[in-house]
């Protein structure tokens, strides 16, 4: 018989039980982390009727007759979607909708917090991309743009592309391009305290999930040297009778140095090591890396290098925890990125405003660099604004831009 589940801030959780200590996150999500407010009164009968019938008649009209109106008359041009599936959720996998959405509501109130845009979360009772593609496609005209998150690979990536292909406001991955843009904007500080340029550099990739994967397309797209990608198995080469098409494509477009093999014998003098994957990183292979190497090991809780280690053999580390220095965060670039595609209409998030965005990033460290700080901190409130108008100004250049 299985146990029962009981709610830890529940009465019948303690009648009878030892006294267990207070859970502040319990506490804290009880009845959810966010809420819908108005943002005029409804005091008396003539704000109703301005409000709803019969004056609200006037602006559908309208809105009908002159279907771009529905950006300034309505939330639409404000708002995003969060939409999951809820299939990779942070650290704990496929979980199912209704437990991502506290982490659901959470990225709905960060993207309020720190870029001013409202968002609402979105779990799909459902694992089939092409029902997944269609529902968000029959959602999207309450929205202004559409935040994929915690898909698990390789879906994630169909659902992506079809969802761009079919809509024309910006559908972003976060779990891919979030964490790459911010992992370049590390990437280039680092190379400039080191006196080298992102194109001098050999990185290594630990994990060829959604994260690795782009990680790599993106680094390539900015001029990285050379990168190559590894997952259980080892470097993802086109040697490998074992790949699947996005790992095949990756083949092709990575490693221009021919490795093959373990991720250990990848390291040997490499420049960099960018860790997606969880997993631990001997530390003999850590040592065989590149002088002044770097090491960005972003696994959460437990980095794939102990930054204790890391510190020993190179000259830049960062990792996914708040408690160390370099915490790439994803939080600095989705709330800015979206808030200058919305200012700006944008019907895409290209390559140039994804660039532009960690190129944004990495300058508001300024003369602040150094080997603890070569990304700015989440809570920095110079970050979203600087990102935004990064985003709105690739916007109008690359011609994706509305007004």
């Amino acid at each position: 018989m299985a146990a029962e589940i009981v709610n830890p801030l529940s009465e019948s959780a303690t009648e009878g039980a030892p006294e267990e200590p207070f859970d502040p996150a319990f506490a804290l999500h009880r009845g959810g982390k966010m809420a819908i407010q108005a943002t005029v009164p409804v005091r008396d009968k003539d704000d109703l009727s301005l409000a709803y019938t019969p004056g609200v008649a006037k602006v559908c009209t309208a809105i009908a007759e002159q279907p771009d109106l529905v950006h300034d008359y309505t939330w639409k041009s404000q708002v995003v979607a969060v939409v999951t599936d809820g299939t990779a959720v942070l650290g704990l996998g496929d979980i199912g909708p209704e437990a991502s959405l506290p982490v659901m509501e959470g990225k709905a109130i960060l993207f309020k917090q720190f870029g001013g845009v409202d968002a609402v979360p979105i779990a799909l009772a459902t694992t089939d991309t092409d029902e997944i593609v269609d529902t968000v496609v029959r959602l999207a005209p309450s929205f202004g743009g559409v935040n994929l998150e915690d898909i698990s690979a390789p879906r994630c990536f169909e659902i992506e592309r079809k969802l761009q292909e079919r809509l024309d406001i910006p559908v972003f991955h976060d779990d891919q391009h979030g964490t790459a843009i911010v992992t370049l904007a590390a990437l280039r500080n680092a190379a400039k305290l080191t006196g080298r340029t992102l194109g001098d550099l050999r990185a290594v990739i630990s994990g060829a999930g959604a994260a690795g994967v782009a990680i790599a397309k993106f680094l390539l797209s900015a001029g990285i040297g050379d990168v190559c990608v590894a997952d259980r198995k080892g470097v993802v080469s086109s040697d490998r009778e074992d790949l699947t098409d996005v790992k095949r494509e990756i083949a092709g477009l990575t490693n221009k140095a021919g490795l093959t093999g373990s991720l250990e014998t990848a390291l040997a003098g490499a420049d960099v090591f960018i860790g997606v994957s969880g997993g631990t990183v001997p530390e003999a292979a850590v040592a065989a890396m590149a002088e002044d190497a770097f090491v960005f090991a972003m696994a959460n809780p437990n980095p794939e290098v102990h930054p204790d280690v890391a510190h020993k053999y190179a000259a830049v580390v960062a990792t996914g925890r708040s408690d160390y220095p370099n915490q790439i965060n994803n939080v600095l670039a989705f709330p800015g990125i979206f808030a200058g595609a919305l200012q700006v209409r944008a019907s895409r998030i290209t390559e140039g405003m994804k660039i532009a965005a960690a190129d944004a990033i990495a300058g508001v460290v300024g003369d602040e660099l150094s080997a603890d700080c070569v990304i700015p901190s989440p809570f920095d409130d110079r970050v979203a604004p600087a990102v935004a108008a990064a985003v709105a100004a690739a916007a109008r250049a690359e011609g994706v831009a509305r007004r």
